[in-house]
């Protein structure tokens, strides 16, 4: 996370000031010790992912998804409990270097948009000595090339407009690859004045049920509580169903993705989208479920939940019925009340491909090097 962007966010017109004293105080205070030892549940976990490497250097291949592959990688990278020399992520990326084509990107893959972002990631993650800077410059551009803008007749009026895909036969943008898109060009580099992400944020904010000039879609008055839906395209649709009058349920993993994603373009405090966004956080802020889905994707809950309030830079989080949360020791215990006995995380509602223990068991490890504190 660049120093650059958390100051994007937090100093304009003193924002961290703004929010600590708007009602439900966001930020101001010291953190408490954690509850859980995050070092041991890394490095359990770690030993679980190496473990189920096969020999061809893939994860999960019978999914035929080099995604979980690459969300392995740069987990394991990510959460210190592997270098870029050692064998399980020289074999993981050297498979995942069969994908990527000369005009750049991973195109052959079955979700091409969805891997590139992911496999963007984690070759950032190795590149020591600008190993793989010709790969990783390559996949901005085929990230950019392949988003939702003029290139495909489409305006900022239409709904598709800003957005990804998973690509390849389901190229229809929604917010979940749109926000994996954006933290890949994020965190490889690319700035939030890039034109790749203003234009992600008008369909970031179409996602949004915000009654506001930032969206333009009926349903989006008829629950107006701030939250996000999976995507604004094809007249709008939420994993979590629609309302009796035709609106679209909120739910909170999309709305931490949608809140990180507009302060990766460069949104401020003070912006009505991120303050809505903010107190439906606050009305629904658990580490029991996944507001609005229950179980179902609660490691992918997790770790936009860890992501979001990571780049808000505050150790404590203050919800709407005015309980002051240490979010990290309560996500590091979240997390460690349902570690198996192997190190692995899966879950049993297997919606959303959670019943895979390896994209899980990465999902935790990503989730858990955000709780880490940045230097500042």
């Amino acid at each position: 996370m660049s120093i650059n962007t958390r100051r994007s966010f937090l100093g304009h017109a003193a924002g961290a000031v703004a929010l600590a004293t708007a009602p439900h105080t966001v930020f101001g205070q010291a953190a408490a010790p954690l509850t859980a030892d995050v070092d041991a549940l890394t490095a359990k976990a770690a030993r679980f992912l190496k473990s189920r490497q096969a020999a061809d250097g893939t994860w999960s291949a019978e999914r035929k998804e080099p995604g979980i592959t690459a969300l392995a990688v740069a987990a394991l990278l990510r959460s210190g409990q592997a270098t870029p020399s050692e064998p399980v992520i020289v074999k993981g990326l050297a498979y995942l270097e069969t994908f990527v084509k000369p005009e750049g990107g991973l195109p052959d893959a079955a979700h091409a948009n969805y891997t590139t972002a992911v496999a963007l990631t984690a070759f950032h993650e190795a590149n020591a000595n600008g190993r793989y800077d010709g790969v990783i410059k390559g996949a901005q551009a085929f990230l950019k090339g392949k988003q939702w803008d003029e290139g495909e007749q489409k305006t900022p009026a239409d709904p598709f407009y800003g957005g990804a895909g998973y690509g390849g036969k389901n190229s229809r943008p929604d917010l979940s690859n749109t926000t994996f898109m954006l933290e890949a060009l994020h965190d490889s580099g690319v700035p939030a004045d890039d034109p790749a992400f203003k234009k992600a944020l008008i369909f970031v904010s179409r996602c949004q049920n915000l009654d506001s000039e930032f969206n333009d879609q009926p349903w989006a008055k008829k629950v107006n509580d701030g939250g996000f839906v999976y995507t604004a395209a094809n007249g709008g649709t939420s994993v979590a169903g629609p309302t009796d009058d035709g609106g679209l349920r909120s739910y909170a993993s999309m709305t931490y993705a949608g809140l990180k994603s507009m302060i990766y373009a460069g949104l401020t405090p003070d912006d009505p989208r991120a303050k809505a966004a903010l107190e439906y956080i606050k009305k629904h802020y658990s580490l029991d479920e996944n507001p609005g889905l229950g179980e179902r994707g609660l490691y992918y809950y997790y770790l936009v939940f860890a992501k979001a309030l990571s780049v808000l830079g505050g150790d404590r989080f203050k919800d709407a019925s005015g309980v002051d949360h240490d979010w990290r020791a309560e996500l590091i215990a979240a997390l460690a009340k349902r570690q198996g006995p192997n190190g692995e995380w899966v879950n049993k509602a297997d919606g959303f491909m959670e019943g895979d223990a390896n994209l899980v068991t990465a999902y935790g490890l990503l989730a858990l090097a955000a709780t880490r504190k940045k230097a500042s």
